[in-house]
């Protein structure tokens, strides 16, 4: 009791920073910046060791960079994501603009369901937001819940506020099934770490044996939808666009596997070509293959 008391508290609290200004934000993240880099090294270990293992062809300098602009970038994504829970719809549409909204009601239009594909990379929570009115069709959100459970359901109804359905991960295949008669647009990231008893399937990701959900292929195919990436890039502070990048179109003519690699690859080159967004302090490499894999 003593513990959900506190966490209700620490809730109300991010509630309140919440209803600050943008701009005093991120005043609060340049030292926040500062705090989490040169006086703690929240996590540097962590970052230096999967940046060298992402990019060993990349000088000792090279990594340096991308590792201080990642901090850099945390620190403001960690205010904006406090932002986004009193965020109005306004806002958001002003700050996560769509590039390429046609390409949804392409595949609408030829009553065909989307399921998106995302990585941890750029404001993914902001981007949460605008899935709430991206369409008049269902909208599902797939989360990992999370050992508190206060903070699962408060950050869930942040993501929710705007008209998205929340789904836990486990319960995804069951919902999917259950609405496959509607025109559904489906959201998860595809860069989550699996538990050991669900690592069925390695691939080269980043220049490390990696595993992988193999649950967006699986979907996917039950459902005969498509697949698309949900690219977010960032234009300047606090301001992103995001583009719908078509994976697979038709999922049941594919390969095993080939629906994975697809999206692994293509967060892959994005993470190159602008490393600095993705979360570099999550230890994503701790699950390793079996021998002689």
């Amino acid at each position: 009791m003593i513990k959900k008391g506190l966490s209700r508290l620490g809730t109300f609290f991010l509630y309140l920073v919440s209803l600050l200004p943008f701009w005093f934000l991120y005043l609060v993240a340049d030292v926040l910046f500062v705090i989490l880099y040169y006086i703690i090294g929240y996590r540097r270990q962590v970052v230096q060791e999967n940046l060298r293992n992402s990019f060993p062809e990349k000088t000792d300098e090279e990594r340096r960079q991308i590792e201080r602009k990642y901090f850099k970038y945390m620190a403001d994504l960690m205010l904006e994501t406090i932002k986004s829970v009193s965020m109005s719809k306004k806002s958001v549409q002003r700050r996560m603009v769509c590039t390429n909204p046609e390409l949804m009601d392409h595949y609408f239009s030829r009553g065909k369901s989307i399921l998106a594909a995302a990585g941890h990379y750029a404001n993914w929570e902001m981007a949460c937001l605008s899935f709430g009115f991206l369409t008049n069709n269902r909208r599902m959100i797939v989360y990992k819940p999370q050992s508190n459970e206060v903070f699962t359901d408060f950050f869930n109804r942040t993501r929710s506020r705007f008209g998205a359905t929340m789904i836990s991960m486990r319960q995804t295949l069951r919902k999917m099934i259950e609405f496959k008669n509607e025109l559904t647009f489906t959201v998860l990231a595809s860069d989550q770490t699996p538990t050991r008893e669900d690592a069925k399937y390695f691939t080269t990701f980043l220049n490390q044996p990696t595993a992988v959900f193999l649950g967006i292929e699986k979907l996917t195919k039950v459902v005969d939808c498509v697949v698309i990436f949900y690219r977010i890039d960032l234009v300047k502070r606090g301001h992103y666009t995001y583009t719908f990048v078509p994976l697979v179109e038709e999922p049941k003519a594919t390969k095993p596997y080939e629906i994975t690699e697809a999206h692994v690859k293509y967060l892959e080159s994005l993470i190159r070509e602008k490393p600095e967004y993705w979360l570099w302090s999550h230890r994503r490499w701790k699950i390793k293959p079996p021998e002689g894999h």
